[in-house]
């Protein structure tokens, strides 16, 4: 059996030892953690690992070494249809086909995840009114700006109603008022799903997060909330990791928004 009952589980990932090299350089290097239900903010600098921790996570690649389970099973299995039809994935750099319409595209997804048919019209609505997109539901992906194309992607990985989230920079390319909407909408679907979101925008994961983990050259150096965080004190290891790693990426005037 390769999925689990509809329910998030307390753990939805869980991480031990995880290691992802590429050639002779490790990317992700020796990651323990569990994740559960709620929002998880992974922060840190550009090229620390955070989207390859993501992809690892989404299923689209497998570690290196050690072991990593979603929803309890391995993803090193290959049994992974019923992990995949509960899990949403928003990478960093989603695109589709241009001269499909937003409604299109989305439908060509539920197919994809072998939706069914008769759910896929509800699916869609849904997904387009939870992003703001339903009044360009009929526009082309070309004709969209960038932080249009962006919301459209998004609505393609709330699609399922996933039990597990993973969006890899889903604020990319919005304007602050779109960014405040982002955050209330994850909020919301919070409530009964696990959300990981990787930013390297403090304050778009400061006031929603229940945890932070905070990558730094390939190695988890931080996983708390954000008043641990905040609260941080000077000459701790966790303290000096992140004033050489993520503070000294987002700078002071991020890192107090």
């Amino acid at each position: 059996m390769d999925g689990a009952s509809s329910a998030v589980p307390s753990v939805a990932v869980r991480l031990h030892e995880v290691r992802f090299d590429y050639g002779d350089r490790s990317a992700v290097d020796r990651i323990t953690v569990d994740i559960g239900p709620g929002i998880t903010g992974l922060l840190g600098l550009n090229g620390v690992g955070k989207t390859t921790l993501l992809r690892m996570i989404a299923t689209v690649t497998t570690p290196t070494r050690g072991r990593l389970e979603v929803f309890g099973v391995d993803t090193a299995s290959g049994q992974l249809t019923g992990v995949r039809r509960r899990l949403g994935y928003l990478p960093q750099d989603a695109s589709w086909t241009a001269s499909l319409r937003v409604r299109e595209m989305l439908e060509v997804f539920g197919w994809m995840r072998h939706l069914p048919r008769r759910d896929v019209r509800g699916r869609v609505d849904r997904a387009l009114e939870r992003t703001n997109m339903g009044p360009l539901a009929d526009r082309r992906l070309g004709t969209l700006s960038g932080g249009q194309h962006r919301r459209a992607m998004l609505a393609q990985a709330l699609l399922a109603d996933p039990g597990l989230l993973v969006l890899d920079e889903p604020t990319a390319g919005l304007d602050p008022r779109q960014r405040v909407e982002i955050r209330r909408m994850l909020t919301e679907i919070a409530q009964d799903t696990a959300i990981i979101v990787s930013t390297h925008l403090l304050e778009d994961v400061s006031t929603v997060a229940d945890r932070l983990l905070v990558l730094d050259e390939g190695t988890l150096v931080f996983a708390g909330t954000p008043a641990e965080l905040a609260g941080t004190s000077g000459g701790s290891p966790s303290a000096t990791a992140l004033e050489q790693g993520f503070l000294r990426a987002i700078g002071p005037d991020e890192a107090t928004a």
